[in-house]
């Protein structure tokens, strides 16, 4: 199956769930143009409590429809955007890929992943119990977050559903993603 975006959309306010787009415009080094998320400095308000002079590593939210899939077996409905993803995807494990990795979306946009998506008490606001379903645990009892991936813009431009995903693979050894 080919990795591809099934959907976008964008907030200009602080709200867990985003509004379904038609397209999303991607700004270089600064995030999805509208989006109350987009700027070079950290705009989640948690962590600009804490420090607002820290670079923005999530600029984009990715999310993994499979993920829609997997919670409908314990009885939660989510749909694209729903979850405060600026990207829905499909075809691509994005918990898998290593920090550093590039996404072409479209035949524009690029963007470099930097983390995961630190799950917080939003979604059990959203959906009763949801937090539970998307957080698991490994053999060795590690957490596992599968609330989606961060990133930043390396490339601007359009994304839209139906666009295809490329993959870029960073050179080195794999960095596992861990919680921005």
């Amino acid at each position: 199956m080919t990795a591809s975006v099934i959907g976008v959309s964008l907030a200009r306010g602080h709200n867990f769930s985003k509004q379904p787009a038609f397209e999303i415009r991607l700004l270089t080094g600064l995030g999805v143009a509208g989006d109350a998320h987009m700027g070079e400095t950290v705009k989640h308000r948690s962590r600009v409590a804490k420090d607002p002079n820290q670079p923005n590593l999530r600029q984009v939210h990715l999310l993994q429809s499979e993920l829609f899939d997997e919670v409908a077996a314990h009885g939660f409905s989510m749909a694209p955007a729903e979850m405060g993803e600026n990207v829905t995807t499909r075809g691509i494990d994005l918990l898998a890929l290593p920090e550093a990795t590039r996404l072409q979306l479209g035949s524009e946009a690029v963007v470099e992943i930097t983390g995961l998506r630190n799950p917080c008490v939003q979604i059990d606001r959203f959906q009763k119990g949801l937090m539970a379903a998307v957080l698991d645990r490994d053999a060795a009892g590690a957490l596992i977050r599968k609330a989606g991936v961060m990133a930043v813009v390396i490339k601007g431009g359009d994304v839209r559903p139906g666009d295809t995903i490329a993959v870029t693979l960073p050179t080195g050894p794999h960095r596992p993603l861990v919680a921005v």
